[in-house]
């Protein structure tokens, strides 16, 4: 009708429209942004400046709980059992998933080959530790059966000097087919010119994968470092399953000595004070490596 007619149709109204429609989507994830994120944070300061257990109403302390916090030997045995950890993770997550993300993209690029690498990560990570578990069992477990039929002796993998990096190992398997997608999105991105441009000047594929795969690949390995960095410090469930912070304190790491303080003995003050020190020590953590590692530029422009 308005082509008929020659009348054009106002712009305002569509905008309104469209204006209407995102508030509308946005509102379900801002509820829960709200209610799963912004005021458990509120409420965790909160409680950690308070004495809390449930049966009796909170007691502001002020720092109390941070003051015991810096004198509390276990804190900072955990601390010491959840940085090993966070080394051993990383470092092996990341290299291992460079190699399987360099090897898909010059060998294969098959879907069902990156579905495969994908696999462990769909599994729940309390199966993942459960089948670990049974397959490391001191006495019962595959691994120790051949391990013993081989040299005559089991391995305790879960003993106070194997646990750590034996429960490092069991994550880095399940998450690095998921961080070698990342990182193959990244060499994707990267355009194939660039590599002809090297072969032209004489370069050799260990000098291509230093000067131009690592420069260029610099913004996707630094989301990656910030992502494995934040995800490590919060191990709990390979923990929970397989050792329960034992033997002797050797895999308390705070992420498990903040839950059993906060529901095992009902301390919430306490355990938030802890909760609210591991987010600070995360935020620094996350500014300093997005900043040391350039993460917002790019040297493909």
């Amino acid at each position: 009708m308005s082509a008929l007619t020659g009348a054009v149709p106002r712009p305002g109204r569509r905008t309104k429209d469209d204006r209407v429609l995102g508030i509308a989507f946005i509102i379900p994830a801002g509820i829960g942004l709200v209610a799963f994120y912004l005021w458990p944070l509120v409420r965790g300061i909160w409680l950690s400046l308070t004495e809390y257990n449930l049966l009796t109403p909170e007691q502001f302390t002020g720092l109390a709980n941070y003051e015991r916090m810096l004198g509390d030997s276990i804190f900072w045995n955990a601390v010491k059992v959840t940085l090993e950890y966070v080394v051993i993770n990383i470092g092996l997550q990341t290299l291992l998933a460079l190699l399987i993300a360099v090897l898909m993209q010059r060998l294969t690029q098959s879907t069902l080959v990156r579905s495969v690498v994908l696999t462990p990560y769909l599994v729940s990570n309390v199966v993942v530790a459960m089948l670990w578990l049974w397959i490391l069992d001191n006495t019962l477990g595959i691994s120790n059966q051949i391990i013993e039929a081989i040299t005559g002796e089991s391995v305790n993998f879960f003993s106070s000097a194997l646990a750590i990096p034996t429960i490092a190992l069991i994550n880095v398997w399940r998450h690095m087919g998921y961080t070698a997608l990342l990182i193959f999105a990244g060499l994707q991105s990267i355009p194939n010119s660039v590599y002809e441009a090297g072969k032209v000047d004489g370069a050799s594929e260990w000098t291509m994968f230093w000067r131009i795969t690592m420069p260029l690949l610099r913004p996707i390995l630094a989301l990656v470092l910030i992502m494995t960095m934040i995800g490590s410090f919060q191990v709990f469930d390979t923990v929970s399953v397989t050792t329960q912070g034992g033997p002797v304190n050797a895999t308390r790491v705070l992420q498990y000595y903040i839950y059993d303080m906060a529901f095992g003995r009902f301390q919430f003050g306490y355990a938030s004070a802890m909760a609210v020190g591991l987010l600070i020590v995360l935020a620094a953590i996350t500014i300093l490596q997005y900043r040391m590692t350039r993460a917002g530029e790019t040297d493909l422009a």
